[in-house]
């Protein structure tokens, strides 16, 4: 390992305090007033021992008859990578000498360094000596950047407990090979679990296995918690029946257990299994070479469907559902596939001038695969076709997010000359109001001075709007506005046209003041609206709803045709008809409105 490596690996030996909890306490006192000295020890081994790929604390051995002190020295397990080694004993002797050195260096009377090949600790697991397993689990690793001590202590304690709830059942306990290799990369944690299940009598095999099995992967979350070391830990369950049928049709995910699996626990099934693998004697049968054979030649076809499911949906839908939102953005219904086309092309190619021709082609090429896929004419598509596809598909994308931008850039711009368009009708319509029509544009912003600002009937301000608006027009037709500079005289033109329209309501409100008629019934209020040659009646002001009705005002005065009308209906005339200066009443409208309120109906003045 590089030193640059190494230095990013290097570890508080107390960074991970759960791991230390196994430890007896007054060792564990121990280890932390020699936090220096194992400190050094750990910086030097990684540079001076070679292949070192995980160093842990041991726990204590037992004390020895008449030993007051239970532990004399610490002991310090340095894992040595030999995966690739030739000469073992050669690399195991050499780590021996480096590890007794660098124990007279530091404090030989309190170090203990204990080398040992991976090879070795995979051996005693074959070799069903599993105290250095235990050891590691009880110890606490305190650099271990492949996990392996982790995963040999959270492995450890699952399976201690597991033994101790179904002993009975339990065949094998099997660490995946990636647990022992030195270069493995995952830093998920897998074990296998294979159940006895021929001598099963009070459930059938099925149950055991779902019962059993959800129990053990239970015990696993429970390992979790208990270490807290924070690695995916996969438990599977077989049972033994189950196991040694796939073994026999050659299910490959089998023949890897039996390959690489390395047993923390075995009741001899799963070694003579090995061994037998190992020798060439467990061979697949006739039928499962044929299975196998077949499951090859589906998968080839799966492959060759997935390809064609690509460009047939995924790559279609990739490029036509942003081309229609395009559409969408620039005011148009979502259109058909073939209608997309036509409308990018016609639209944001030849008219607007937004979009290269290119891209309606990328557009058009992935639909009539679609199509043609759709319709069989193209039953197989090769890789470097789709690859084709998805390239185009990629550069479409990008040039449509550009496209995205460049419309909304456009409708900024043409909003601006909406908002124009109001503020100087609603001006005009003000001014109106007050008695000034037919106003030059140019002389448009001194007459709002002079009419509308200088009596206050509206504020400075908004004729700074005004102005700005009037600027922002200019501007725009020179294609000289910014985003920001549209979105700014947006908001002040908004407040322009909203000062206008209160003002108008206002003197509107006046005015229709004097075309209201107030009348009593009984213990209700109406209200008559005499608007021009138009009547709006409210029967009843205090109503939650109240019902609107309109008649024909006749020339003598009176109401006529009185039938059912919405208020959109009075908004419109209100805002069409010019409002009178004086409502003069007949005696005609008198008779009238004992007709629609009753007998009783009395006038109001000065309600």
């Amino acid at each position: 390992m590089a030193k640059k490596e190494q230095k990013n690996k290097k570890q508080d030996i107390f960074s991970e305090e759960k791991l230390l909890l196994d430890l007896p306490p007054e060792f564990l006192e121990k280890i932390k007033q020699a936090k220096k000295v194992l400190t050094e020890f750990q910086e030097k081994a990684l540079k001076e021992m070679d292949k070192v790929i995980a160093i842990g604390i041991l726990p204590p051995p037992k004390p020895r008859e008449g030993q007051k002190e239970p532990f004399e020295k610490i002991s310090i397990l340095a894992l040595i990578n030999d995966q690739e080694e030739k000469n073992k004993n050669l690399l195991l002797d050499k780590v021996l000498k480096q590890g007794d050195k660098l124990a007279k260096e530091i404090d030989e009377k309190l170090i203990d360094p204990q080398p040992m090949l991976l090879s070795e600790l995979k051996q005693a697991c074959f070799d069903q000596k599993y105290d250095i397993i235990n050891l590691i689990a009880m110890g606490a690793p305190t650099y271990d950047p492949k996990d392996i001590l982790k995963a040999l202590k959270i492995s450890e304690i699952h399976k201690s407990m597991v033994l101790k709830k179904f002993d009975k059942y339990i065949v094998s306990y099997i660490a995946m090979g990636s647990l022992f290799r030195g270069d493995a990369t995952s830093h998920d944690i897998d074990v296998t679990v294979i159940v006895d299940d021929t001598d099963v009598k009070k459930m059938s095999r099925i149950e055991l296995r779902d019962k059993l099995g959800s129990l053990i992967r239970s015990y696993g979350y429970t390992a979790e918690e208990m270490t807290g070391i924070k690695k995916l830990f996969h438990v599977q369950v077989y049972i033994l029946t189950d196991f040694w049928d796939a073994v026999k049709d050659a299910h490959p995910v089998m023949f890897t257990i039996l390959r690489d699996g390395v047993p923390l626990y075995d009741r001899g099934v799963f070694m003579p299994w090995k061994s037998l693998l190992e020798m060439g004697r467990i061979k697949p049968s006739q039928e499962a070479t044929e299975s196998f054979f077949d499951t090859g030649k589906k998968l080839i076809t799966r492959g060759k469907n997935r390809l064609v499911s690509v460009a047939a949906e995924d790559i279609y839908l990739a490029v036509l559902n942003p081309a229609q939102a395009a559409l969408m953005l620039y005011g148009i219904a979502p259109p058909t596939p073939k209608e997309t086309i036509q409308l990018m092309e016609d639209i944001f190619v030849k008219r607007d001038k937004l979009l290269e021709q290119k891209y309606v082609d990328i557009l058009a090429n992935v639909v009539k695969t679609f199509k043609d896929i759709e319709h069989f004419k193209i039953k197989y598509i090769k890789g470097v076709e789709v690859d084709k596809l998805m390239d185009d598909a990629e550069d479409f994308l990008k040039r449509i997010d550009k496209l995205f931008k460049q419309i909304q850039e456009k409708r900024e711009k043409e909003s601006l000359i909406d908002f124009y368009d109001d503020a100087i009708k609603i001006t005009r319509d003000v001014l109106t109001l007050e008695k000034v029509e037919k106003v030059p544009s140019d002389d448009l912003v001194k007459t709002v001075k002079e009419k509308l600002v200088s009596p206050g009937l509206i504020s400075e301000k908004q004729l700074r709007n005004l102005n700005s608006l009037l600027k922002a027009k200019e501007d725009y037709e020179k294609n000289k506005l910014t985003r920001q500079e549209v979105e700014k005289v947006r908001k002040s033109t908004q407040d322009y046209i909203k000062s206008l329209t209160e003002h108008m309501q206002f003197k509107r409100g006046k005015e229709l003041e004097r075309t209201k008629l107030q009348v009593k019934y009984g213990d209700k209020y109406g209200e008559v609206l005499l608007l021009d040659d138009v009547a709006f009646i409210i029967k009843d002001i205090d109503a939650k709803e109240k019902d609107l009705e309109k008649a024909k005002i006749t020339k003598e005065g009176g109401l006529e045709n009185i039938e059912k009308a919405t208020y959109e209906e009075l908004e419109s005339h209100i805002k069409d008809i010019k409002m009178p200066k004086h409502v003069f009443l007949k005696e005609k409208i008198f008779e009238d409105l004992k007709k629609v309120f009753g007998k009783d109906v009395e006038v109001l003045v000065n309600w």
